[in-house]
């Protein structure tokens, strides 16, 4: 049985609760996932006007960590370990997605392609999600989505390639 939505209030009343629903994307009614998806593009393009490679690895990594204790602490606190309103996990993979993905045309089909990924599960996202209900399991399994996105891309750019 699906636990409430959370409130602003929730998401400002801990740090973590702040960072797990993705500076409050989570919040969305209608698919936070997806909006937790969009937050990712504008912290790419400052990565991309303002850092270099180690920047954008750095955030990733920074992303990556804070978000397993973030999402470890939300759940438990929401009595969800892979609650909806937690989306972090969507922003750090398709951060990195975003890494590889230069081009706006790259950027807009992969969107379209984490997205599919991340709401299909295709094995073994689905297992990976099942299977790891901790902070490191709702990070896990998008990153399995950001692999799948990634090797489609490359699959793509390769039989595409002029």
């Amino acid at each position: 049985m699906p636990t409430a939505a959370p409130s602003p209030a929730f998401l400002i009343a801990h740090p973590a609760h702040f960072i797990a629903l993705g500076f409050g994307a989570g919040l969305v009614p209608v698919m936070p996932g997806t909006a937790g998806t969009l937050v990712a593009f504008p912290i790419a393009w400052a990565l991309r006007a303002y850092g270099g490679d180690l920047a954008w690895i750095v955030a990733v990594a920074v992303l990556v960590g804070a978000g397993i204790w973030a999402a470890q602490v939300t759940g438990r606190d929401l009595g969800a370990p892979d609650h909806g309103a937690i989306v972090i996990d969507e922003v750090a993979a398709f951060l990195l997605v975003l890494f590889f993905a230069r081009e706006p045309a790259q950027q807009v089909i992969a969107f379209l392609l984490f997205r599919f990924f991340d709401i299909v599960k295709p094995p073994p996202i689905r297992q990976v999600d099942a299977a790891l209900k901790n902070g490191a399991g709702v990070m896990a399994d998008d990153f399995v989505a950001a692999f799948y996105t990634l090797l489609v891309l490359a699959i793509g750019q390769r039989l595409f390639a002029a």
